[in-house]
Formats: structure tokens, sequence, C-alpha cells
């Protein structure tokens, strides 16, 4: 059985792909801060306060082209909605840690640590939980920091033909291929897909939680089915049987 230190390491282990895929996304966050304007400080406040890559990007710009702070917040708490649902689908693996364990924990929940989290735990029952969770979570947020840091002070001289962008997605579809695993999660990740393509445009990145929506609406109407299909298949065995 693993212990605590195991898991932790396990975690770190996972991680170490992400972390360095999420390099360029950090810089691009630190250089939309600098470039909007803002010092060190509050870039890195933008950083530690948020830690969410998608709602920080599209926060900065609304700032940066002087929106009401309120816009800018509510912005944050629409693309960042994802997370109650990611919320929801981990709180039955934690649900033996003490409440206040529970909401620390919650500060580091992003879209990596959820879907590295949600594999490992389906795969390994008897790993410990929120020693893995943290493995995978403080050297990301460690990472995050530190390169948006890097992104505000050297933004200016970094060439603009590197393509820091193509990490973005990148670091989503290596953690969305292993997660798609039975025609429930192929058929709500495809449709989330599509929909955030069609609906890229939307402003405020609004296109994102109406993706996770549509996904989660989708690959739950597919399990739901299948589980109906299997019922009938079962019930018609069990008549040839007899």
């Amino acid at each position: 059985m693993s212990t605590t230190r195991d898991a932790f390491r396990q975690g770190v282990v996972d991680v170490l792909p992400v972390v360095l895929g999420v390099v360029p996304f950090g810089l691009i966050a630190g250089v939309a801060a600098a470039d909007a304007g803002f010092d060190l400080v509050t870039a890195l406040g933008f950083s530690v306060g948020i830690f969410a890559g998608a709602s920080q990007l599209a926060a900065i710009d609304l700032l940066g082209r002087d929106a009401p702070a309120l816009v800018a917040i509510g912005t944050i708490a629409v693309i960042n909605s994802r997370m109650l649902m990611y919320g929801a689908s981990l709180a039955p693996y934690l649900a033996r840690e003490p409440l206040h364990r529970r909401l620390g924990a919650a500060y580091f929940l992003v879209d990596q640590v959820y879907a590295l989290c949600l594999i490992r735990w389906r795969a390994d029952p008897e790993l410990p939980r929120l020693p893995y969770y943290l493995g995978t979570a403080i050297p990301l947020w460690v990472n995050w920091v530190l390169w948006t840091a890097v992104g505000a002070v050297a933004g200016a001289s970094l060439p603009s033909a590197i393509p820091l962008g193509f990490a973005v997605p990148l670091v989503f579809l290596a953690l969305l291929v292993p997660a798609m695993h039975d025609r429930p999660t192929v058929a709500a990740g495809v449709a989330a897909a599509t929909v955030a393509t069609v609906a890229a445009p939307l402003p405020a990145n609004l296109g994102m939680p109406l993706a996770a929506v549509t996904g989660i609406a989708v690959g739950l109407g597919v399990s739901v089915l299948g589980g109906g299909v299997r019922e009938a298949e079962a019930a018609g065995d069990a008549v040839e049987a007899t």
C-alpha cells in the first residue's frame, strides 16, 4: 500500500510533463499583464489570487481596456464556474478529509489537477488522495507564479516571433486524451470541443463554460442511455435463459 510520501511523489511525477507545458502559458499571462500596464506586484497578485489561466487572461484584457472592475470579476466568476463541477466530481474522493483541508485543497483546483487526480484515483483506489492531489497541485502553482513573474519582467524583451500560444491547447489535449476512455467520455469530449470551437467568438470567453455544460449534458445523456440499453440486454438474456 502506498504511503503519504509515495502518493505525493507520484503526483509530482505525473504533473511534471504538464508543468513543462504550462511554462509558455505562464509567460503569456505575464506578458499580457505587462502589456496592460500592470506592475510585477499586480501581475503576481493575479496569479496568486486567481490561479486560473483563461479567466486571468480575460480579466487582464478587460482591465487593460478600462473595463469596470465588476465586469472583470463577473467574467472571472463565469469562466471559473466549471470549478464547481470539478469540485462536485472530486468531493466523494475527499469526503473523509476535514473541512479545513478540503477548503485548502479547493484553492489549488485547476483543470490539470482535476484531470490527473481523476485518472489516477480511478486507476489506483488505494492511493492516499490528498497527498497525491497536493503533489500535482503545488508544483503546478509554483511553476505558474514563477513564469508569470518572468513574463511580466521580461515580456517586452521576448521576441514576438516565439509562438508561445501553441502550448495552451496542447496542455489541455494531453489531459483530455487519457480521460476519454469510454463512450460517454468520448461523446462529452467531442460535444464540448465542437461547442468551444463554434462559440469561440463569444465575448469574455463565454464559450468555455458553455462547452463545459454541453459536454457534461451529452456525457450524462449517453451514460444514461447506455445504462438503459445494458439493462434491456440483460433482461433479454434472462428471458432467453428461462
